[in-house]
């Protein structure tokens, strides 16, 4: 399935799914934008998973080590230094191939970001 703006997306280390921000700037619609693998930005695509347990994350890191190693979630901030992985090659939206529902990203914190629900289910990808 094509993924678009609203799809929710759930990390492996967050206490809570998100939903996909996709501006319109590749101008394909399936009802909302449609995603490509470059719509990867903290914040302005990928917003925060509620709270993190990553202890790969400095902020859960210093607050288990202030409980005295309990671990205590911290909220989450992603922290995406790639794009998405693998995306559909074959089908290319703004010169990037399309995100689908198997694509995965990778969080700094160690975690893995996936796509629960597209956002749409009309739209068939490879």
């Amino acid at each position: 399935m094509q993924v678009c703006a609203g799809a929710m997306m759930m990390c492996s280390f967050g206490l809570a799914p998100a939903s996909l921000v996709v501006l319109p700037a590749n101008r394909v619609l399936t009802g909302t934008p449609a995603a490509n693998i470059m719509d990867n930005k903290p914040i302005v695509n990928i917003p925060p998973f509620g709270m993190c347990t990553s202890l790969a994350n400095p902020q859960v890191a210093a607050a288990t080590a202030a409980a005295l190693g309990v671990l205590t979630p911290m909220p989450c901030m992603p922290v995406i230094p790639a794009p998405w992985v693998v995306g559909s090659p074959t089908v290319l939206l703004g010169n990037m191939p399309s995100l689908n529902m198997n694509s995965k990203l990778m969080c700094a914190w160690a975690g893995v970001i996936q796509i629960l629900s597209p956002g749409q289910v009309t739209v068939v990808i490879p």
